[in-house]
C-alpha cells in the first residue's frame, strides 16, 4: 500500500526519530540490482529499469545521510555486466555516467569511483573520474561508485596473484 506523500513524509520522520544511534551501520553498501526484472514486469525495456533505479540514488543517499551512515559503497556495474547486449550495456553506462554526474553537481557527497575504469569505454571512464575530481573537497558522505568489479575476472586476477606471489617465493601453495 503506497501512502499519501505528506502522511508518507510524517510517518519517514517518525520512523528515522526511532532508530538508535547504536544500531545505525556506519558503512553500507548497496547492489543495484532488479531493476531490469522490475522493468519487464511493467512491459519496459530494461533501460527504464535502471533509469528509475539512478532516480532513486539520491534519495537513498539522503536517508543514509540522515540517520548518521558514514560511507555508503554503491555497486553498480559488475564485470559480468560487461557482457549483456551492446544496446542495453550502453544504455547502462550512459545511466550510469549521468547519475554519477548528476550526485557530483549537487556537491553534496564524497565521491570516489572504484573498479576496473580500464574496461569502461573511455568517455565513461572520464565522466566517472570528472565526478569524483568534483567532490575532492566535500566533507560530506563518502560515496564510493563501484564499477567493473568483481565477477569471474576478480577471481582470475586473485588466483594469478597468487600464484605469482608463490612463483616468486618458491614457496608451494597448499
Amino acid at each position: 500500500m503506497r501512502l499519501p506523500n505528506p502522511l508518507y513524509g510524517v510517518y519517514e520522520r517518525h520512523l528515522t526519530r526511532a532508530l538508535p544511534a547504536e544500531a545505525i551501520p556506519r558503512p553500507i553498501g548497496e547492489i543495484l540490482d532488479g531493476n531490469r526484472r522490475w522493468a519487464r514486469t511493467l512491459g519496459a525495456g530494461a533501460a527504464h529499469g535502471h533509469r528509475a533505479g539512478a532516480d532513486k540514488i539520491a534519495e537513498v543517499l539522503g536517508w543514509c545521510e540522515e540517520v548518521g551512515v558514514d560511507v555508503v559503497t554503491l555497486w553498480m556495474l559488475s564485470t559480468d555486466n560487461l557482457t549483456r547486449d551492446a544496446d542495453e550495456l550502453g544504455d547502462l553506462l550512459t545511466i550510469i555516467a549521468e547519475a554519477v554526474t548528476g550526485l557530483a553537481a549537487s556537491r553534496r557527497w564524497r565521491l570516489q569511483v572504484m573498479g576496473a575504469l580500464e574496461l569502461l569505454p573511455p568517455p565513461i571512464a572520464s565522466a566517472l573520474g570528472a565526478a569524483q575530481d568534483t567532490t575532492a573537497g566535500v566533507a560530506g558522505l563518502h560515496v564510493n561508485i563501484a564499477v567493473g568489479y568483481g565477477g569471474r575476472r576478480e577471481i582470475a586476477d586473485a588466483v594469478r596473484s597468487l600464484l605469482r606471489e608463490h612463483a616468486v617465493s618458491g614457496t608451494a601453495l597448499e
